[in-house]
């Protein structure tokens, strides 16, 4: 078994309680303010900004640190037409049939269809994958670990790093997601999980009210 290689922790910052109050809520008044945004504007986004905001997501904890994910960044207008032709297929199909009217009732208040323009007006889409094993040092497959989980918190970062930014983003996930691994030249081994659409919103951007109302602190913790 390989013997872990260990470094003193010289990144990790200490703060005191009252400093520490104030950073928390500074964040939780920054993150608060982000929205789901589906008007999007086609104003270009900074290459540096996606790059650093990729290099953050990257930061993320992840199964025995494999770092399961692939981020393709896609601002081509000939692959953001064809991603939009092909996840149109599969919400139409959502919206007319394959939904029970349960979730179909959950999604009602979002004011959310089977058209998706914005995949093609905001300037970026990233697709988010899985992937089941990496390749080792040595050439071989290693199985990777914890991919949804892993996957999950990274795009999370990525999110936040967006926002940060400036930008808005939507969670895009048309079901099932395989045309992304064609379009995006990605291979078997590696699932779709998120079309993350970034950019600037629109001057007329509208967003619904039923997105803003955020559970209480009571509702989503408890102390035991």
């Amino acid at each position: 078994m390989t013997k872990p290689v260990l470094e003193p922790l010289s990144t990790y910052r200490s703060y005191p309680p009252e400093e520490m109050v104030d950073r928390t809520r500074a964040f939780y008044e920054t993150i608060r303010r982000r929205r789901t945004v589906r008007d999007f504007s086609d104003k270009a986004v900074p290459r540096d900004v996606i790059e650093y905001a990729l290099l953050a997501a990257g930061t993320a904890p992840s199964g025995a640190n494999l770092q399961p994910w692939h981020f393709t960044v896609i601002t081509g207008p000939e692959a953001k037409r064809r991603i939009r032709e092909e996840a149109e297929v599969e919400e139409r199909d959502f919206y007319n049939g394959r939904a029970p009217q349960e979730w179909l009732d959950a999604l009602a208040p979002l004011g959310t269809d089977e058209h998706k323009a914005f995949l093609e007006t905001a300037p970026v889409l990233i697709a988010i994958f899985g992937q089941r094993s990496s390749e080792g040092p040595d050439g071989r497959r290693i199985k990777n670990y914890y991919v949804p989980e892993s996957v999950g918190i990274a795009t999370g970062f990525l999110i936040t790093a967006l926002h940060e930014a400036g930008l808005v983003t939507l969670t895009h996930t048309p079901s099932p997601m395989g045309f992304l691994n064609e379009i995006c030249g990605r291979p078997d081994t590696e699932k779709p999980y998120i079309l993350l659409v970034v950019g600037y919103p629109a001057e007329d951007c509208r967003v619904p009210v039923h997105g803003g109302i955020k559970k209480p602190l009571e509702t989503i913790a408890s102390w035991i």
